[in-house]
């Protein structure tokens, strides 16, 4: 039944004009604009939606992942931007920087102005 549709996905955040400067100027991404909702144009040709909702709470889970050819180098150039990284312990304990480098892709998590967690990875 949806074998041709071009589905995509969704999220909220809290404030429009806030996400349209974080996902465009601070990410680099091509972000539109329609209807009051931002639409984030991703390599591929995906889009995601980011609506705006008044009693946002932020996902728990990480909403987008961003594969980089370099996780340090891409952390390192978010931090310089006023990105901070997310530190965990335990099993997914992070080094000073915010790196995962246990079992599985070296990932590392941030959260965007609406507090929903995003993360860069090894391609």
């Amino acid at each position: 039944m949806f074998k041709d549709t071009k589905a995509f996905s969704g999220f909220s955040v809290d404030d429009i004009p806030r996400a349209k400067q974080f996902y465009g100027e601070t990410l680099g991404l091509n972000v539109t604009e329609e209807h009051g909702m931002l639409m984030l144009h991703l390599a591929g040709g995906a889009t995601v939606l980011a609506y705006p909702k008044g009693n946002h709470e932020p996902a728990s889970f990480t909403i987008l992942n961003f594969p980089v050819p370099d996780v340090e180098e891409a952390v390192d150039r978010l931090t310089e931007a006023g990105v901070p990284f997310e530190h965990y312990e335990g099993d997914i304990g992070t080094d000073e920087k915010g790196i995962f480098r246990g079992e599985g892709p070296t990932i590392a998590w941030f959260r965007d102005p609406a507090g929903n967690i995003l993360s860069v990875l090894d391609q």
